[in-house]
Parts: structure tokens; C-alpha cells; sequence
């Protein structure tokens, strides 16, 4: 029989993931009600740039690691079947294009050794900048730096994912809802384990305090995760509609958006490797919020949707989004991230 196709029916943290999959698919259903805020901005456009598109060089690196791209693919799956021809086909992908890939949390694979393999693709990509990840609230629930070098060991991950999700986990049905301090316990992780630790918010943003607190705590780098693309508590709600559960919509429009976030964190931390997410969704995007303070920039929940046919549909729909910054690239008359960095973006008036 098949790897991971037996008959054995799914734990309740599998199907948990699998219906967050299945959830996801449908952009609309799970999209924070308003933007990123990034169309608030603009580039003032340059009719005579004096530059070749065929010069613009994207490549960059971060955690110390070369990408050809600033781009990530972010964490969102594993722990089935079908999730790991996603995790598969997005690794590929990543490899092709040289850029740096999350794989979804491995408490499942930590629960039910059986489907680690779902989250394993260094056989695919064994050149990218790789990371595990797993919820930092489960350092209250049992977990220990061991954990968190089980979950690096396990894909041969290059860094850590410590992913903060609190109005998650507050509305979840099974949800850890115990945050108290959780600061000291990161800060073990980060000066215990061997690779380098980022912490990523998944759609609530995050804020100046919190960065702070996270440099001090030992973090090498924070994904914002910003409200204004998946939202999770829409995500929660949806999954308490299927079950003919009442539905809560009160914190529908709860979090900092992706480009507050952003400056925010990058003002308060101007040392820290920094990616924006949250809606991100072409590479104008990308181009704002590397003007705006990031390092480099993730998508997440676009990307579902072509990496359930192939690898080749992953990477055609990526190399789309390249193009796309070095067009913005292109209109600003810059050749490098280093000087599309220092590009001055307005704001339009609201």
C-alpha cells in the first residue's frame, strides 16, 4: 500500500489542518474585510529610468542565507496526504526559483510520528533557505527546546518558526489560550537551539512593543503577518458555521494591518531582518513593502490553489510576481533591492 493512503481515519489535529486547507481554497470566504493598506501607497513614476530590465538583479539573502528572489513561501500545511503534494510541489518551486519556503506547523508530526513525512522536501530543495515551524503557546502546553529541535531535525530545517496566533487560538474550539510567559520561554529557545528563530504573526499583525520584546528575547527575524490577507478567526468561524455552531463575527476587523506593521516593527527594530505578509498578493506589493522597511516578502494562500495541480503551476504563477517587481523596478529606475529600498513612497490622503 501507498505511503500516508492507508485507511486509518485522521486525528482530530490532522482533520483540524485538513479543513483549514480545504477552508483556505476559497480566498473570499477567508480574506480580512479590509486591505493590507498598502494601496495607500504609491511610486512616483520615472518616465526616462536610464536602466535595462534585463540588469535588475532581485537576489538577495537572509538569515544569512542567498535567495534569487525576495520571496518566501509561507507556512501553511502538513500532517496529510494531500498536504504533502502541497508542501511537495511548493518545494520544488522554491528550489527552481531560489527562494526560501515554511512548511505548516509540525505539532502534528510531533503528535503522530507517522506523517512527518508530509512536511519533508530537503530531498526536492536541498539548496533553499528552509524553516520548521511550530505555535510558540505550546512552550506552555509541554513543549520544550527539545520539541523544537525535533521539529528543525526532522526536515533538516535551516531555522525555526515560532508562529504567534492568539486570537486564533482564542476562538479555536481546542485552542492553547494560556500566553502567560511566554517572552522567557522563546528567549530559551533562541539561545538554546541551534538555528536561528523567527517569529511570525498569521494575520493580526504585529506591533512596535511585541518587536521589541522579540529582539530582546533573541529572535533574528519577525514575519509581521499583517490584518489583510487570511484572516484565521474568519477561517475559525467558518469551520464553527460548518459544525451548525452559532457564529461570533465581533473581531472580524481586529489586528494591524500589513503596512502599519511593517513600519512599525521596522522602526523599532532597525537591525532585524524583517518579512511582510499578510495579503500580499503581486509583486507591486513586494516593491511597497520593501520601500516601506521589509527584507523580503511572503504569500501564502495564493499559492494553494496551483500547488494542488503541480509544481510547474507553482512556479509559472511565481515567476509571474517576480516579473511584476521588476517592473515596479523598472518604473522607479532602480537595478537592486538595496536602492528600491531607499525609494520614497507617498501616500495618498484617506
Amino acid at each position: 500500500m501507498p505511503r500516508g493512503r492507508g485507511k486509518k481515519s485522521l486525528s482530530a489535529t490532522q482533520q483540524r489542518k485538513k479543513e483549514h486547507l480545504e477552508l483556505c481554497l476559497d480566498t473570499k470566504a477567508v480574506a480580512a474585510p479590509h486591505g493590507t493598506g498598502l494601496d495607500r501607497y504609491f511610486f512616483l513614476h520615472n518616465a526616462l529610468p536610464e536602466v535595462d530590465i534585463a540588469e535588475i538583479d532581485l537576489s538577495t539573502t537572509f538569515l544569512g542565507k542567498s535567495l534569487k528572489a525576495p520571496l518566501l513561501i509561507s507556512s501553511m500545511t502538513g500532517g496529510f496526504e494531500l498536504a504533502r503534494k502541497v508542501n511537495r510541489n511548493l518545494a520544488k518551486a522554491a528550489q527552481q526559483l531560489g527562494l526560501a519556503m515554511g512548511v505548516g506547523s509540525q505539532r502534528v508530526a510531533l503528535e503522530e510520528r507517522s506523517v512527518a513525512d508530509s512536511f519533508k522536501v530537503r530531498d526536492l530543495a536541498p539548496d533553499i533557505l528552509l524553516f520548521g515551524n511550530l505555535g510558540a503557546v505550546q512552550l506552555n502546553y509541554g513543549y520544550t527546546v527539545q520539541e523544537c529541535r525535533e521539529a528543525v531535525r526532522m526536515i533538516q530545517a535551516d531555522g525555526l518558526i515560532l508562529h504567534l496566533n492568539v486570537l486564533q487560538e482564542a476562538v479555536q474550539p481546542e485552542g492553547n489560550r494560556n500566553f502567560k510567559g511566554l517572552s522567557h520561554k522563546i528567549a530559551e529557545v533562541c539561545r538554546e537551539l541551534e538555528v536561528p528563530v523567527m517569529a511570525k504573526e498569521v494575520g493580526s499583525g504585529i506591533s512596535a512593543d511585541v518587536a521589541l520584546r522579540l529582539k530582546r528575547a533573541g529572535v533574528k527575524a519577525i514575519d509581521v503577518a499583517g490584518r489583510g490577507g487570511t484572516s484565521w478567526y474568519a477561517v475559525e468561524v467558518k469551520r464553527a458555521a460548518q459544525r451548525g455552531e452559532s457564529v461570533d463575527l465581533t473581531f472580524t476587523d481586529w489586528g494591524i494591518s500589513t503596512e502599519e506593521a511593517i513600519v512599525e516593527v521596522r522602526e523599532a527594530v532597525p537591525d532585524l531582518e524583517i518579512v511582510a505578509s499578510g495579503g500580499i498578493r503581486n509583486g507591486l506589493d513586494i516593491a511597497k513593502a520593501i520601500a516601506l522597511g521589509a527584507n523580503i516578502a511572503a504569500i501564502g494562500q495564493p499559492l494553494l490553489a496551483p500547488a494542488l495541480e503541480s509544481a510547474e503551476k507553482v512556479i509559472k504563477f511565481l515567476s509571474g510576481i517576480i516579473y511584476e517587481i521588476k517592473v515596479a523596478m523598472l518604473c522607479v529606475g532602480v537595478t537592486d533591492l538595496t536602492a528600491l529600498s531607499k525609494v520614497p513612497l507617498l501616500r495618498r490622503s484617506l
